[in-house]
């Protein structure tokens, strides 16, 4: 195909593009009505607009018995158009879109070494329709994930069908995660080479929209599962009201007993500490004087006389004098295993726990273990580097990640 005939080729396309968008806009109630019933409605089309319809594919009739119906294509372009979530399906299919990539890279590769400039600039032109289709894809699905958590989980009656919708957009999520990491920006790097154009194309920018992608589905996922935390605590409010509902109409005569009067009370009920009561003497009283006056004669008199303010000294704390002790003798016995080592001059390592329990030390394993090691990290960096520390880890479990320290050698650095 010559330069000549590829304008009157897209002249061509521009013109039936032209006479379809008329042709929905002339017969839009009728599609419209189609869309929001089962079947399009042959009373306002004549026989001409009925067979154009149906050769512009934007109408079809599935069976000889059946009626008219809208495309697939066109029934989802509808739904595009109003916002219509229920019915709208987004599909971000990558690995076509990436297939498509690659044979216009390499298109547009093969017309810019024959020199055919014109046809390069056509190449590069639907590159850039091709990743603008790609990226819009995600952004499509995005959008309709955010419409759906502002209009179906608000308005779904049922707490049932808020938790299916919920589940249903978090697989959806997972989906176009898939679709994202099906893009090797190692692979495009690879293909485009050292063209600055495809490069900026491909690399740069698609690279800054594929982040914000990231970025959106990450609050999408925040949502989903705050969404979800706050739906399983509404289905345990509901089952605990409808079951006690539930209870009440089959005991119409049931009422609830003074827990307050009980000597044994529920323990669902039984939480809070008991108040005790406050008292005081009532010296107004005339007739509690003899009482008043008899436990003021029983109350001991004090061992020791009452000392002046100025004689009183500070009190020491003993406790905080023990732990200092207890401290300072874990920290002897630490340095004298430090002093083990070098005495010993050779390149084995001893485990911490093993000379602990051949010293017979009364320190818990954890406290010696970690004092081992802030001793160790305490010496200036001239004295670390002579000796060698390895830590002995372990996982917590199959499903944790976190290390635990189960033992610590140490040896002379070699």
């Amino acid at each position: 195909m010559n330069d000549a005939e590829t304008p009157g080729l897209e002249s061509r396309l521009i013109t039936t593009g032209v006479e379809r968008l008329a042709l929905l806009g002339r017969h839009a109630e009728a599609l419209m009505q189609g869309y929001a019933n089962d079947q399009v409605p042959l009373e306002g089309l004549s026989h001409t607009a009925l067979r154009k319809l149906l050769s512009a594919r934007i109408v079809w009739r599935p069976d000889e018995q059946g009626g008219l119906k809208l495309t697939p294509k066109v029934r989802e372009l509808i739904a595009e158009m109003v916002s219509d979530e229920a019915r709208r399906h987004v599909n971000a299919d990558v690995a076509e879109a990436l297939e498509l990539i690659r044979s216009l890279i390499q298109s547009y590769r093969d017309s810019s070494s024959r020199g055919d400039y014109w046809q390069q600039e056509q190449q590069l032109l639907r590159l850039r329709q091709a990743v603008d289709d790609m990226n819009g894809r995600f952004a499509d699905a995005i959008d309709s994930l955010w419409q759906r958590l502002n209009s179906d989980f608000g308005f779904v009656s049922q707490l049932n069908d808020k938790v299916r919708e919920n589940d249903r957009a978090q697989k959806q999520v997972v989906r176009l995660l898939d679709g994202l990491a099906l893009i090797d920006f190692d692979e495009l790097i690879e293909l485009v080479g050292s063209d600055g154009t495809l490069r900026k194309v491909l690399i740069s920018q698609l690279q800054q929209q594929l982040s914000q992608h990231y970025t959106s589905l990450r609050e999408v996922q925040h949502r989903l599962i705050e969404l979800m935390a706050r739906f399983r605590r509404m289905q345990a409010r509901s089952r605990l009201v409808s079951g006690m509902a539930a209870f009440l109409r089959e005991h119409p005569g049931f009422t609830p007993g003074n827990y307050a009067r009980r000597s044994e009370v529920p323990a669902l009920f039984n939480h809070a500490a008991p108040l005790t009561a406050a008292g005081a003497v009532a010296l107004d009283r005339a007739q509690d004087m003899p009482t008043l006056s008899a436990l003021l004669e029983n109350v001991p008199t004090p061992l020791r006389a009452a000392q002046s303010v100025t004689a009183a000294r500070p009190a020491e704390h003993v406790e905080d004098m023990l732990i200092a002790a207890r401290q300072q003798a874990l920290k002897d016995d630490v340095e004298t295993f430090y002093l083990n080592v070098v005495d010993r001059a050779e390149q084995a390592s001893i485990s911490a726990l093993d000379y602990l329990n051949q010293s017979e030390l009364q320190w818990p394993p954890e406290i010696w273990l970690f004092q081992v090691i802030a001793e160790h990290q305490g010496l200036p960096h001239s004295e670390q580097r002579a000796f060698h520390l390895h830590q002995q880890e372990e996982r917590a479990s199959a499903y944790n990640d976190v290390k635990l320290i189960r033992d610590v050698s140490l040896g002379l650095a070699v």
